[in-house]
């Protein structure tokens, strides 16, 4: 029996067999977890299917975070045919990638606006539609990075984002508390995701990452996975509004992942 037998839990934001989502949803199914996806136009679509294939998916919809139609509509077709929900994992980031290099003063409003919407407030819009379909003992986790508190080059805008990430994570922590919900993050280190590679010189910050890391290299989506699975599963029952570090130790040194 697997920590997570018989939950029925959302993972948003699978892009490919890269995606930290992806390492979450093999851990979650290890633990017996029935889960769900959503997809973003069809070319995702021929991506995600056959993963979700892999780990027994029930539910693999279209969902646009950006348009609340589509939000309604695929949370109504969960509630049809799970009834109820268990767990959410929100890994969800967008920005456009002239942001991601340079400056951050050169951003504009719409990107800056972009990237708050799609990155942080996405998460906000799942917990209101999430929450309705969860009974005490829920929980929800999203993903941040460690530029949500440090400035790291090239990061940018979503470091901003992530920063609004962390912050919702807290308030939402807050206010779904009374109804037994609980709401966590978890700031996992460099990945080498599709999202990633967006980040200018994320080699670069890489190799730096693992050298000052406390286990001297980087984390792989995998143990991000297996965090996530204490986070939604009630092994963490008395944890909620926490930004759970799962980066081999790097936040907690001196290093700077900008700098050599």
């Amino acid at each position: 029996m697997g920590v997570l037998e018989g939950k029925k839990g959302l993972i948003l934001g699978l892009a490919n067999n890269k995606s930290i989502a992806w390492g979450v949803a093999k851990a979650c199914h290890r633990e017996g977890a029935q889960l769900g996806f959503n997809y973003l136009g069809e070319a995702l679509e021929k991506r995600v299917r056959p993963l979700a294939e892999q780990v027994g998916a029930t539910i693999v919809e279209p969902m646009d975070v950006s348009d609340d139609a589509q939000m309604d509509d695929f949370f109504e077709k969960v509630e049809n045919q799970w009834g109820t929900l268990d767990f959410l994992v929100h890994s969800i980031a967008f920005a456009n990638k002239e942001c991601l290099k340079g400056k951050f003063r050169d951003a504009s409003r719409d990107d800056f606006l972009l990237a708050l919407d799609i990155s942080a407030y996405s998460f906000v819009a799942c917990a209101q539609r999430a929450a309705r379909l969860m009974k005490p003992g829920g929980a929800m986790l999203t993903m941040s990075y460690l530029g949500a508190v440090r400035a790291v080059p090239n990061y940018n805008i979503m470091g901003v984002a992530k920063a609004a990430l962390e912050a919702s994570t807290r308030y939402l922590a807050q206010d779904l508390g009374s109804e037994g919900i609980r709401v966590n993050a978890i700031s996992a280190g460099p990945i080498r995701t599709l999202a990633a590679s967006g980040v200018g010189d994320f080699r670069k910050l890489m190799e730096k990452s693992a050298r000052g890391a406390m286990l001297k290299r980087n984390v792989t989506q995998d143990e991000v996975g297996n965090a996530a699975v204490y986070l939604v599963s009630d092994w963490s029952s008395g944890v909620t509004g926490e930004i759970h570090y799962v980066d081999a130790g790097f936040s907690i040194g001196a290093g700077d992942p900008g700098t050599d």
